[in-house]
Parts: C-alpha cells; structure tokens; sequence
C-alpha cells in the first residue's frame, strides 16, 4: 500500500531570509518542498536551492553521505570505526573533564553554528557557560554577522534590526552596500523587483567593487574600491551637511555625538573621495541627495532603506562600516517610519536566534552584556548556578590559533564545517591536528571537518528538527519535524543536553546534572523565553502554541501583546543609557592587506546563485551545479589581455598564506586589478597539490584571518593576491579529464572516492552533474562525476587505473588505447546498441594530450547518439571537423532553460527590455517559478539586442 502524502510547515535552512516552506513527506521520505503561501517572509516563493531542498533529502543521498551512528578513530587519518550512543558519551564526557581537571575548563572549544535552531544554541550556551564556566563557545555567525551586532550597538544600543521587509515596498530609494542580494537572498530581491515595477520612481543604489546582477540593475552602481566604504559613507554625509539635508531637529532631540562626527567628514571633501574610492563626484553627489530622500522642488522627506551583507562585516574594518552607515541614517531621520532604516540580512538561518541566546563568545542571553556583573547575576540565577565566568571567550580566529599554539585541548564543533569555511586554512588544520580531542557533531559525514575529528556524532538535520529560528527583520518561525531522522541521528540540543548530564557526573558535581534536564525543546523554549522577561527582545507572550495558531512573529512581543513590533525606535527613544542614539565618528581604514607589486591583485570572495556555504547539502543536488558547474577565479579582461589569459586556462593564484591552481574565467563584472573566487569551493572540490606537496585547501587557503577588533569578524573578502599562468599550462603539461554517468546509489560514494586522490595531482577539482532535462520532482536523477586534472609530471598507471575503476570504465562497453612512449591514455565507455546500431557516450577517461575532452564532454551531456563513423573518433587525440560546442550553460534552474535556447528564442521578440522578458517567460517558462535567473535574463536580452 503507498503510504499517505503528509504535509508539513517548517523553514528553509539557507540564508537568513527565513522563507517558510510546506514539506510532503511519505512514510520515513521527504518527497518535495514548495514555498508556503501563509508566510509572511515569503508567501509562497522559494529560490533555486529552497526548491531542490528535497533533492538532499533522497534515499540514495542519505544512505551515502549521511553520518548515521557514532565513530571513532583509534588513531588520526584511520577510517572510523562505529561504536553505540552511550559509549560514545562517555568517551565525549571522560576525555573533556580530564582536560578540564589538568587544564581548566577554558582550554575547552566549543564552535557552533548559525544553522542550529534556536533551542539548540541555548543548550550549547548553557552547557559552555553554566556548568563548565568557560566562555569559550563561538560559531560560525563570527565569521557572518558580527559587525553587524557590533555596529547596531555602538550607534542604536542594541543587537536589533529596527526595519521589516514590508519596507522595501514603502521606501523611495534603496541603498544597497556589500550585498549580491539577487543571488545571497533571491526571495527578498523578488520583492525589490516587485517594488521596482510597482513604483518607477523608485531610486536603487548599489555599493559594490563587482557588477552583479544586483548591481546590474541599480539606477546608480558605485564601485568602490574594496575596503573604502566608511570614506564613502563619510563623505556622503559631508555632502549632506553641506548641502543642508541632514535633519538637525531630530539629530537635537534623539542623538548624541554628533559633534564629533561632524568634526571628523569636514575633510572627507567629494575630491578627495572620489579619489580614495574610484567613483564620480556627480555620482556622490547624486547618491546623497537620494539618501538623505530630498526631492526635486518637495519639501517631504522621502524614506530611504539600507540592506547591507558581507561586503560590510567580512572586514577588519566591519564594525566601522556598519556603524558608518547607520550615522546616515540617524543625520536624515531615515529611521523608524515605514520605508526606512538599516536593515542588516542574515547570511544564515537562525544567526538571529543564536545571537539572542547568547550564543557567542562575548554574548550573553537575552542581549546581556557579558561584561556587565548585574547581567551575569540575571543569567546566574535563571540558571540556578553561582556564577558565571566574566571573562570573554575566545572567537572564531582566536579559537582556532590558540588550539594551533597548543592552547585550546579540545574543540567540539557542531553544524559547521571550518575546515572549509574559516580563513587561513593552514592554521585551521593545524589546529585540528593538534587539538588531543576534536569531535564533530554533524549531520554529513562528507564535510571536510569531519576528517579530523576523533568522534563522530550523527546529528539532525532540516525536515528532522523540532525547534525555532528568527531571520532578518525578527520574526520567530515554528520548525517542524516532517519525518523521523535516519539511523541513530539525534537531535544537537539533545547531544548537548546529554553531553551536560555526563559531564556533571564525572567532574564530581551530580547535583549540576538538573541544569541540563529538558523533556522537550519546548521546555528549552520556555526558559529562553523567561530569559528575556523585560528585556529589549521580551518575548515572554510568544510560545509553541502562539505560533502554532497564529503563525511567525517578529519580536519584541511581551506577555499580554496582541502582536510584535514591525518597526523599532518609531517614538525616537533607544535603548542606551540616555535613550539616544549614539553617533559613531568612527575612521576609515584600509583594507588589511593593501595591493604591493608582488601581490598586486584584489581577491574578493563571495556567493554563487545556487549554493550555499560549503555545499556540503546543495552538493548533493547535481543540478545546482548546472549554472555555475565548476570552480573558477573570474578577471576583468583588460587584465586577461595584458596577461595573455584565456578562458579557461590554468592560473596560480597566490597570496601570503597559500596558492591554489584555477581556471580563468573573464569577466566585465570585475574590475581591473581585482578577482573574484566563490566562497563554496573547499577542499571537498578543488584539491591538488600545492608548491611543498602539501594537498590543496580550497579558496580559504588565500584568505586571511585578520580581523575587525571590535566584532573579531574575518575580512574574508579581500586578500593582496598575486595571479601568474601556471607552469601547468603549457601545451606538454600532462592534463587529465574524467567524466561519467554514475548509478544513484553510487555517485555520491563514488565522489568521496575520487576526493581521496585530487591530492596525487597538481590541480584537480572534483564536481557533479546531472541530466539536464530531469524534472525537479525527480528525486533520483541520472547523475555523473567530472574530474579534470593536471601535473607537472605524468601519473602513474596505479593512480589512472585506479580513477578509471572509479568511474565504471572497466566492462565489456570500454573501449581503451594507452601509448606509453607518449605517456597517453583513454578509455572510453559506450552504452548498448539500439536498434538502429547507435550507440551513446557513457564515460570517459582521457590522459595526456587531452585536446578531446570538450567533445567527448558534449557528446556525454548531450546522451547524443553516435553511428560508427563518429565512433572511431572516440579514441583519437583530437575530435572530428573541431568537435562540438560545449554545452551551453543553464540560466534556469528550475525549468532546465539554457543560455543558447534563450538567445535563439530573442531573435524572434521584439519591444522594450521588459516585453522581451515577458515573451522569453511565456514562450520558455523561465523566469516563471522561482524568479532567480530575472537578472539574468535581463542581462542576456541586452546583450542580444545590442548585437542585433
């Protein structure tokens, strides 16, 4: 009998737009997701990663890349072994407290992530800080929202966004800084373009050193310099002052400091910084005048709204950049009102939660100050315990530097993956190394962290976890539980909770256990509830059964409120000390690393539109490879031209800490003398060897661990690169590519297989790919591997073997030429005859001269059928007549649409920008579903046209 569709309402797990999603689930399978219509952050839509969401959670995903019991490892770098939940335990808590008896309880680490749920981060905060006494937990919203906490507080008071989404539909300009919110947060830019449509008077500015498809469709793209943006922030407000439109009434009766601000921009003059950050002084001019909302020949304000990301916390200079952009909008009165005020976007999930449990090295719960006696008392006695620690914890860096030194014995890391997200990832692995215990609390075992860890302990993951999560503009959302969790999975609040319980035991304290004893995480809910009685975030009229009958709320909502807050600080009053906002006269710095003639190259990182982080779950989705299908380091062409790069050819990309092997990619979108590699690729996919024969770390081996000394936040985009041809290159460089069809049940064991030898080579990355018309409902799509390679020298016989193994070209259908005097290999696997005698191309290995790959690739991808004629040519060194075209890259994820398709279908549409884009929605449906592949579509009707 087939089981009965369920349905149920839980959140997306990517970015911190929070979208609500309606999970259908069959028995023990989650079958597909679809956006929830009743959710206000999305009402409905989901991009393409929120879409694929059930394409992780398949049968044949789980079962090979899911950590499903607990493992050890007797020894580092052996395979781990699996041994049962209560030993396991007790391995954890025995091996901690004899740390904590030799060395203390702060030579623990605890590093968490901004992907748990909200009751989970409030076990881990009360584990770490309650009843071990170390403040030493830290997460991976460190590395995401740090400075934007720290400038909320400097100039507003608290850790508070003060504006909603609602706003975008209100303001008259938006003031877009360090965000590719097109790709980062595609839901929330679905309803910047809405608001564009319905209101063409509607003023778009976008700060940014890249032009992305955010920036594409600004009415004014500032492209700064990296790093320059409190100089444009200052003399932005130089220019208001100048020009009489800040608001000096509001500034009296609301604000502090301004004096000192005020001295501080008189230097900050248009020459002098349009200089600094390589922009117009018209364009300044026009950019203050739209923020300030001053109108031609009006004496009303308009509202301005600020959404900022990444380009402004990852610095060492993030929390003056964000405080920078908040003095605008205290000096113009953009607060408060509908339309206007800083919005910070959440780069995760629940960086929100975590950060009002406390969840932080020098956070505490309920936007307690760590450092103020009276808050610590508070906390104290809502735990039941004497004290708690004032020192602050080590951060995200500092953590990983003092387990590096020896310092730190211990590191528990939950639901993040810094092996491959953290900066400076020599240092990290040193740690890892070092560190006499690493457990790894994970829901995948494929993450590159969890080759380090000496215990492996199964966690829950999203359609399995019970809980909470808020997301950008505050508002709390039910998770909910689909289907039950593979194996022995438990939930993280669960394993710390048990963690707690043991450890008090063995440190000789059995009457702490009771700190840790929850029945649900409701009753978790409920404390950290009570924990924000009177506080800025009071949500102590909010519980399970509010949301559950009436559906997300924003905070604050206290006892007795009908609902939350929409906008803050309306009534002009904050919460400091006096009730005024604080203006920040904070300076401009530099970038840490300035451009110098050896590293002269600016590396900026970021997203790409269809992965998320390390790809550790949208990894498992082949088809979110389809749009940007491989690693690659993007130039601007004039620097390709001087250089003599092409498309495609191999670079070293070096900066003070590392080097890494990539192709290039030219693109308009970067500016001269900078570059840009997505953040995603870890060593999982781009490997090889480096210089000292050391395996490749992926693009955090570039970057650097500096950091804002205010927030400890990373400046993980930006680091003084240099770029040179590799000396694998040249036309004698022995290359290697490897591409097949691989059975479901296999592929993703037969990845991790292949990962293990990308190190054997000088550059190697390893990426899946999927047939391009499965439907999205497919959950089982017929899916391949592609593995290029490259050496100074030839690989042996063992290691190709050993690759063709893998990829299944060993039977009857493999067809095989080897010349060993030319060091010259390929293998070549062919389906079944059909009846017309045509076969089709279902692998390859090609070794040495490696001038065929791009047909054979085309011909693999494109299943197309091969007569004899063009099968003689699949062992040849070259291909026949040139070869094909490579597949054309697809645009739409959702619908399978491709570029080529798109450009035929525009020759015959004629009309404005937009009538062209209507007939491309209705003639091929992109465009139609989850509206992420617009810009886009956009960006290719221009370029059509105008060759037109």
């Amino acid at each position: 009998m087939i089981p009965i569709t369920r349905e149920t309402k839980s959140t997306c797990p990517y970015c911190g737009v929070g979208c609500g999603v309606v999970i259908e689930s069959r028995g023990a399978q989650i079958t597909g997701v679809r956006g929830d219509t009743e959710h206000p952050a999305n009402f409905g839509r989901l991009c393409t990663k929120g879409q694929s969401l059930h394409l992780t959670a398949a049968s044949q995903v789980t079962t090979q890349t899911r950590l499903l019991t607990p493992q050890w490892r007797s020894s580092r770098g052996q395979d781990p072994q699996a041994l049962g939940w209560d030993a396991a335990m007790d391995m954890a808590s025995q091996r901690l407290a004899a740390i904590v008896q030799s060395h203390g309880p702060d030579a623990l680490g605890f590093y968490i992530s901004g992907q748990l749920l909200t009751e989970d981060y409030y076990v881990f905060n009360k584990l770490a800080k309650g009843l071990l006494g170390t403040n030493n937990i830290d997460s991976n919203s460190r590395l995401c929202m740090s400075s934007a906490v720290a400038g909320y507080k400097m100039t507003l008071g608290a850790d508070a966004p003060p504006a909603c989404y609602e706003d975008i539909a209100h303001a008259q300009c938006l003031f877009i800084a360090g965000s590719n919110a097109a790709w980062a947060h595609p839901i929330l830019f679905r309803r910047i373009e809405d608001a564009k449509r319905a209101n063409p008077a509607l003023k778009m500015v976008v700060i940014d050193p890249r032009r992305t498809d955010t920036a594409d469709m600004a009415d004014l793209h500032l492209a700064i310099q990296p790093g320059t943006d409190v100089m444009l922030f200052h003399g932005l407000l130089h220019i208001m002052l100048a020009q009489g439109w800040t608001q000096t009434a509001y500034i009296a009766a609301h604000t502090s400091g301004f004096e000192a601000l005020q001295a501080l921009v008189a230097d900050h003059t248009p020459e002098h910084v349009a200089q600094i950050c390589g922009v117009l002084e018209a364009d300044l001019y026009t950019a203050a005048r739209w923020f300030a909302g001053v109108q031609e020949g009006g004496t009303e304000r308009s509202p301005t709204l600020s959404l900022y990301c990444q380009g402004l916390n990852q610095s060492s200079n993030g929390t003056a950049k964000n405080a920078a952009l908040i003095n605008l909008h205290l000096a113009t009165q953009q607060i408060g009102r509908p339309g206007a005020g800083p919005l910070s976007l959440t780069g995760q999930p629940n960086a929100m939660g975590g950060r009002e449990v406390g969840g932080m090295a020098n956070l505490m719960s309920a936007h307690r100050d760590l450092a103020n006696p009276q808050h610590r008392a508070e906390v104290a006695s809502l735990w039941g315990v004497a004290d708690l620690p004032a020192k602050a914890g080590l951060t995200a860096v500092e953590m990983f530097e003092a387990a590096a030194d020896g310092q730190i014995k211990a590191l528990w890391i939950a639901c993040t993956n810094p092996a491959q997200s953290m900066p400076d990832q020599k240092t990290v692995r040193r740690a890892l190394q070092r560190a006499e215990f690493v457990v790894v609390q994970e829901a995948f075992a494929t993450a590159a962290t969890c080759d380090y860890a000496d215990l492996l302990l199964p966690a829950t993951t999203w359609g399995e976890k019970e809980g909470t999560v808020t997301n950008s503009e505050r508002r709390i959302t039910r998770v909910r539980a689909a289907v039950a969790a593979p194996g022995e999975a438990r939930a993280d609040w669960v394993i710390a909770a048990d963690l707690g319980k043991r450890l008090a035991k063995v440190l000789g304290r059995p009457q702490d256990a009771h700190l840790l004893d929850y029945p649900t995480p409701e009753a978790v809910w409920n404390e950290h509830r009570e924990s924000t009685r009177g506080r800025d975030l009071d949500i102590t009229g909010l519980s399970y059964n509010w949301l559950e009958s009436q559906g997300p709320a924003q905070w604050p909502l206290p006892e007795g409120a009908k609902s939350g807050l929409e906008r803050l600080y309306a009534d002009g009053h904050f919460p400091t000390s006096d009730g005024r906002a604080r203006f920040a006269a904070v300076a401009w710095q530099p970038v840490f690393e300035e451009r110098v003639s050896q590293f002269p190259f600016s590396l900026t990182t970021g997203r790409l539109r269809d992965q998320w982080h390390g790809m550790t779950r949208t990894g498992t989705a082949g088809r979110l490879y389809a749009h940007s299908p491989e690693p690659c380091v993007q130039v601007n062409p004039q620097d390709a031209k001087r250089m003599g790069w092409s498309d495609d050819e191999l670079v070293q990309v070096r900066s003070k800490r590392g080097a890494l092997v990539l192709p290039v990619q030219v693109s308009a979108q970067v500016a001269p003398m900078q570059s840009f590699i997505a953040m995603h690729w870890g060593s999982e996919v781009l490997s090889g060897r480096d210089a000292n024969g050391e395996a490749g770390f992926g693009v955090n081996v570039l970057t650097t661990s500096s950091y804002c000394p205010t927030s400890k936040q990373p400046e993980l985009k930006h680091a003084a690169v240099q770029i040179i041809r590799a000396d694998l290159s040249a036309d004698a460089t022995w290359q290697l590519m490897g591409m097949a069809w691989l059975p479901s049940d296999q592929v993703w064991t037969v990845r991790q297989n292949l990962q293990k030898l990308m190190p054997h080579f000088d550059f190697a990355y390893l990426v899946p790919f999927t047939d391009a018309s499965a439907a999205l409902a497919d959950q089982a799509p017929r899916t391949g591997l592609l593995l290029r390679a490259a050496s100074r020298a030839p690989a042996d016989n063992l290691l190709l073997q050993t690759v063709a193994e893998a990829l299944n070209l060993n039977d009857t259908n493999t067809l095989h030429y080897k010349d060993a005097v030319r060091v010259q290999r390929r293998s070549v696997r062919l389906t079944t005859a059909d009846a017309n005698g045509l076969r089709s191309l279902q692998g390859f290995l090609i070794a040495g001269d490696s001038r065929s790959a791009r047909w054979l690739r085309t011909l693999l991808q494109e299943s197309t059928p091969l007569n004899w004629s063009a099968r003689q040519w699949l062992v040849a060194s070259d291909s026949p007549m040139g070869g094909s075209a490579p597949v054309s890259r697809q645009v739409c994820s959702c619908l399978n649409v491709r570029e080529d398709a798109i450009s035929v279908c525009l020759q015959s549409l004629s009309g404005s920008e937009d009538e062209r884009v209507a007939g491309l929605q209705s003639q091929l449906h992109c465009g139609t579903q989850c509206g992420s592949c617009v810009p886009e579509l956009r960006q290719i009707t221009r370029r059509v046209v105008a060759l037109v």
